[in-house]
């Protein structure tokens, strides 16, 4: 595939940049458009080239991938006036590795498999550091015969890659994942209040219990980053909030509770009304520092 496929990617933003650079660097004739064009200008360097419309994209490429932050984006790429689907060939596939709502991702394929257009949807998760490393989890729903063609092409930004099932299926898994995520680092960051306000050490306290049932990657990776008062984003508070909203809309309609999601969607809600929902989802650490009067700070200490 690497041979015969080229490939379109639209949304260099902090997790498409260093995906298109490293299909690039796996050999594939990449062509990239940002709306904000500055952002996909510095890609030339990698040996991308950069389109001046979406159209030019969708001409230049057979497998087109799509990374926008929500639905209302994904859709106006696609469908809006001068989009993808306009000028995409019957044969074409699009994968659409964004995160937004499952069920107009299905209607979406179904309108592309009209124009002859395959659609996978093909969410990521493992931050601006898994997209950087090319070691990002990849969620996949759509046919398989489609999946199997782009395979080479996950396997280029990605380690475990995996078809959960029909259109939509990757959009619902990626949807657990954050459930999962967003929950654990809110855990976290009131462990980390909790040990501070009793004068812990706390990258040692993280060290001490990252070995036992308590471990998780929000633990290892984000723990010390909120210690070290880090919040330069893997993952933007505004973003996961957009995830949250999904799942919460996903959950009414069938009438599941979800109350940790929900606590932790207030949390990052107070983190927004500081003004800070361009930092890292760490930084949900200062919504419950604000609460208990209490900082879980530490310079040095324990790695």
């Amino acid at each position: 595939m690497a041979e015969r496929e080229s490939i379109g990617f639209v949304g260099t933003g902090i997790m498409g940049a260093p995906m298109a650079r490293n299909l690039a660097k796996a050999g594939f004739q990449v062509t990239a458009y940002n709306r904000t064009a500055a952002k996909a200008e510095a890609l030339r360097e990698h040996g991308v080239a950069v389109a001046g419309s979406l159209a030019e994209v969708a001409r230049s490429a057979s497998v087109v991938i799509t990374m926008v932050p929500d639905t209302p984006d994904a859709l106006a790429v696609v469908e809006g006036e001068g989009g993808l689907a306009e000028a995409m060939a019957p044969g074409s596939a699009l994968v659409d590795m964004s995160t937004i709502s499952p069920g107009e991702t299905r209607a979406l394929a179904e309108r592309l498999a009209g124009r002859g257009v395959a659609m996978l949807d093909a969410p990521v998760s493992g931050g601006s550091w898994g997209a950087e490393q090319g070691t990002l989890t990849i969620m996949a729903g759509g046919e398989r015969e489609t999946f199997e063609r782009c395979m080479p092409v996950f396997e280029a930004m990605g380690k475990t890659i995996t078809l959960m099932g029909p259109s939509g299926m990757g959009q619902t898994t990626k949807l657990v994942n954050q459930i999962l995520v967003a929950g654990t680092c809110a855990a976290v960051a009131e462990a980390l209040v909790f040990a501070a306000s009793q004068g812990a050490d706390l990258l040692r306290t993280i060290e001490a219990v990252s070995g036992g049932a308590a471990g998780s990657w929000q633990l290892a990776n984000l723990g010390p980053r909120m210690a070290r008062r880090d919040f330069a984003p893997g993952f933007m508070v505004k973003l996961q909030q957009k995830d949250l909203r999904l799942i919460l809309e996903a959950a009414q309609e069938r009438h599941t509770p979800l109350a940790i999601t929900s606590l932790a969607r207030q949390y990052l809600t107070a983190v927004e009304a500081m003004g800070l929902g361009d930092e890292g989802t760490q930084a949900v650490v200062k919504a419950v520092e604000a609460l208990a009067g209490v900082e879980a700070r530490q310079e040095g200490g324990a790695d």
